[in-house]
């Protein structure tokens, strides 16, 4: 009995199809990403030749070439553009601010003394405190016969509610101040106190004190210095003079002077 024979299969000699689609899909790819990055380069060699033609137009300077080249054929100038280009080459100015307007720092110092002066009415009118402007800041001058015994660096308990007040005041920015002591040209030599530039720096060093420990002032912020009498306000011929000059002064120093490093006597 005979077996059957089965049929042969036949070779598939159609397979390299499936590999050439393959190749001309990667090929149709490449030349894709070939062409927009052609188009890229256009727009951005466009641009650079609006920049140079501006640049000759604006020096009278003629560009190279006759003007035939493929760049100027492919892309003509644009008014458009070229007004764009022209604008972004001129530098930006700051607008200068008004020739009469105050900058912050003054502002912010007469806003200070305004509210100085609502919250110290009283001392003011007695003449107790003083406050004036110069051209470091603004300056609060405590009179001696308001703040301190005659040869004494203690404050007097009856000063702490003016200086409370001032206090808040400042205790809510951060100005720098130097607290500068001064005294009239009367000699004064005692046990605790030596001379008037002893004094003088003992009453400065005092309210120092007060604004760091009871007020909780940063440090950073005050200096203190002692005058004794070099530095007087009025006359110490009189009785009235040197009763002015016996002072400690608060000297509010504005931003551009703490900045220049003025702030340390």
């Amino acid at each position: 009995m005979s077996r059957r024979k089965r049929p042969r299969a036949h070779a598939n000699h159609e397979r390299w199809l499936v590999s050439y689609a393959d190749f001309i899909t990667l090929l149709f790819a490449f030349f894709v990403v070939l062409y927009s990055s052609a188009q890229v380069d256009k727009r951005k060699i466009g641009k650079l030749a609006n920049a140079i033609q501006v640049a000759f137009q604006e020096f009278g300077v003629p560009p190279a070439g006759d003007g035939n080249t493929e760049t100027n054929q492919a892309i003509p100038l644009d008014p458009q553009a070229l007004e764009q280009v022209k604008r972004n080459s001129q530098p930006t100015q700051p607008p200068s601010p008004p020739a009469n307007a105050p900058s912050s720092d003054e502002s912010n110092l007469n806003a200070l003394q305004d509210e100085l002066k609502e919250a110290l009415q009283g001392e003011l009118s007695s003449h107790t405190i003083a406050l004036h402007r110069e051209t470091e800041g603004l300056v609060i001058s405590l009179r001696e016969f308001g703040f301190f015994d005659s040869g004494s660096a203690r404050l007097r308990p009856e000063a702490m509610p003016a200086l409370d007040r001032i206090a808040s005041i400042l205790a809510v920015r951060t100005c720098r101040l130097r607290i500068e002591g001064h005294t009239d040209n009367v000699p004064i030599h005692t046990r605790q106190i030596a001379s008037n530039w002893e004094l003088s720096t003992a009453r400065s060093t005092e309210i120092v004190r007060l604004l760091v420990q009871r007020y909780r002032f940063s440090p950073q912020r005050l200096s203190a210095a002692g005058y004794a009498q070099y530095h007087p306000t009025a006359s110490n011929d009189t009785a009235e003079g040197r009763a002015q000059n016996r002072r400690v002064d608060i000297v509010i120093l504005g931003d551009q002077t703490a900045h220049n490093g003025l702030a340390i006597p």
